[in-house]
């Protein structure tokens, strides 16, 4: 019987695999494609622990996303004009190290995720999902109109930051990066999951009222969880926007929210794998169909109708014969 262990070795496996054929063929475009992958799973992992554990349907996390990415581009920008960045009571200097864009961007993610969780998690179901779509779309509205950082037309960087030891315009190396900060990224939703909180959260989740009478605070749990949510997504934000050496306002669009949502459904809702399986099928089908028509999305809706319909545990639920997210 195939189990969700050998699932998730395999997965791994498979990326290593195509990682070392790439190499062998010098195909440097298929290690930036594996890169993409790697950062849609780190960002969708990150939203796997609010919704997978936390059941929190958000529909703004590309708010996150972008936030991550602005820090990139706004903090870059600067180093590479030597202005310093006005923050009104105090100026700061531009910087091109990734190690300090990285905790920027976590930074402020979180930050912004502990306010609107607070205001967010006051309600619940269908309101929760859209007080979430409209934070979101707030911070879309707004980088459309921030002219200083290139408005709706966006904003580019010409060189990819630095990692100390490191030369990060080679891709195998910015994509090592990548690979072990998503790796970080699944032991900490491992670690999270099977801890005294992830179970406390998953009660929070099923039984709220139950929790409260064993002196727990649903709300308090839950705000914890979507701002770790935030900070991780944040970080891809980050490593998303050095990958392209570009942000722009669609890293806040309310599709981008939805893309990774529907990458945790194809792979399995809770589920260790589900972000990397779903992140994969997506970019397959963006890179092959993508080729031959311009309406791939079709292809992609018809595999996630067929997963909501008869694989409700996502791929990994119907490999393994199990609906339920192991925990």
């Amino acid at each position: 019987m195939i189990t969700e262990r050998w699932i998730n070795s395999a997965v791994i496996a498979g990326i290593l695999a195509v990682l070392v054929y790439a190499l062998v063929a010098d195909e440097p475009f298929t290690i930036t494609l594996l890169t993409r992958v790697v950062i849609l799973a780190l960002a969708a992992v990150g939203l796997n622990i609010a919704l997978g554990i936390g059941g929190l349907v958000s529909l703004g996390h590309a708010a996150f996303f972008g936030l991550g990415g602005y820090a990139m581009g706004v903090l870059a920008s600067h180093a590479q004009t030597f202005t310093p960045l006005d923050l009104g009571l105090f100026t700061l200097p531009g910087t091109k190290s990734m190690p300090i864009i990285w905790l920027a961007a976590v930074i402020v993610s979180a930050l912004v995720a502990w306010v609107i969780g607070v205001l967010s998690l006051r309600t619940t179901g269908v309101y929760f999902i859209m007080i979430t779509l409209a934070f979101g779309q707030m911070f879309f509205y707004f980088s459309i109109s921030w002219s200083a950082y290139g408005g709706e037309d966006g904003l580019s960087i010409y060189v990819r930051n630095g990692f100390p030891g490191l030369n990060t315009l080679v891709p195998l190396q910015f994509f090592g990066l990548c690979f072990a900060a998503l790796c970080l990224a699944l032991i900490v939703f491992h670690r999270l999951q099977t801890s005294p909180f992830g179970l406390a959260l998953n009660a929070a989740r099923q039984v709220p009222e139950r929790v409260e009478t064993v002196g727990l605070n649903p709300m308090r749990l839950k705000l914890v969880a979507f701002v770790i949510s935030g900070a991780i997504t944040g970080l891809a934000g980050a490593l998303f926007a050095d990958l392209n050496r570009f942000v722009s306002p669609t890293m806040f669009s309310w599709q981008l929210s939805g893309e990774l949502i529907v990458l945790i459904i194809i792979g399995g809702v809770g589920r260790l794998m589900g972000p990397v399986i779903g992140a994969c099928l997506f970019v397959a089908l963006e890179h092959w169909l993508g080729g031959l028509t311009d309406f791939w999305h079709i292809w992609l809706g018809v595999v996630l109708l067929l997963i909501v319909l008869f694989a409700r545990g996502g791929l990994i639920g119907l490999l393994t014969g199990k609906e339920g997210a192991h925990v």
